[in-house]
């Protein structure tokens, strides 16, 4: 099946100006354009789509994008969202986390290739979280859901993590056993692409799990090659 995306704007010309956007960087996707709330969550209710573009203000509805976001995650989909407002980011961006957006990009602070990257990246996390839900053996000890990126659970407790390190952390976990090279490492981060960047979210990862498993050794640092999430002994 193929990939469909909602774009939900109330003004036409960023609506078309953003569904060309995802056309050009992924030709063949099926986009929906709705310009109210109603229709909008009308639509959530009847189709399933892979991502959510939106706006925070429809219309006269100042916070319409918030009451859509909670539609969303009241449905079983979890489809993921990507808000895109001229809403302040300093004050909105962490609002949206709250309500599980995936990234919140402030209207006429971001270029074309930044929605890209940003639209690109909840396509991979998506395809990430199908193949972790597919290997990840029952009562596995961390829960980390790719597009719920500030919910990571090990043995029942949140794990406190920068969302970069998360990134990592879902890229070292859902290939668990295997090396995970410095240069695929470089695919996940946005900006800083070296080795002593990867190293300090490595280290800020391996703290945060310190503070509630003392005992916690599971990133193995593989010299001049990358990093390995490993499984305990006797799961070997």
């Amino acid at each position: 099946m193929g990939i469909k995306v909602a774009v939900i704007e109330d003004d036409i010309p960023t609506s078309k100006q953003i569904r060309e956007w995802i056309r050009a960087a992924r030709p063949g996707i099926a986009i929906d354009a709705w310009f109210n709330r109603d229709d909008a969550e009308a639509a959530i209710t009847r189709e399933s789509y892979d991502v959510v573009v939106l706006d925070i203000e429809l219309g006269r509805e100042r916070h319409a994008g918030v009451a859509i976001i909670n539609a969303i995650n009241k449905s079983a989909r979890g489809t993921p969202v990507l808000v895109v407002s001229a809403m302040p980011a300093a004050i909105y961006r962490g609002i949206m986390k709250a309500l599980d957006a995936w990234d919140y990009l402030q209207k006429t602070a971001f270029e074309e290739a930044d929605f890209i990257d940003t639209f690109l990246e909840i396509l991979r996390a998506s395809r990430e979280r199908e193949a972790s839900h597919a290997a990840a053996p029952a009562g596995d000890e961390l829960s980390l859901d790719p597009l719920r990126q500030n919910t990571p659970l090990w043995r029942g407790k949140r794990v406190n993590l920068p969302l970069t390190a998360q990134r990592i952390l879902a890229a070292l976990y859902q290939r668990r056993g295997e090396v995970v090279s410095y240069d695929e490492l470089f695919q996940v981060v946005k900006s800083g692409r070296n080795r002593d960047n990867i190293r300090k979210h490595v280290s800020t990862i391996r703290e945060a799990f310190r503070e509630l498993d003392e005992n916690f050794d599971r990133i193995e640092n593989i010299p001049m090659r990358g990093f390995r999430w490993a499984e305990p002994a006797h799961k070997l």
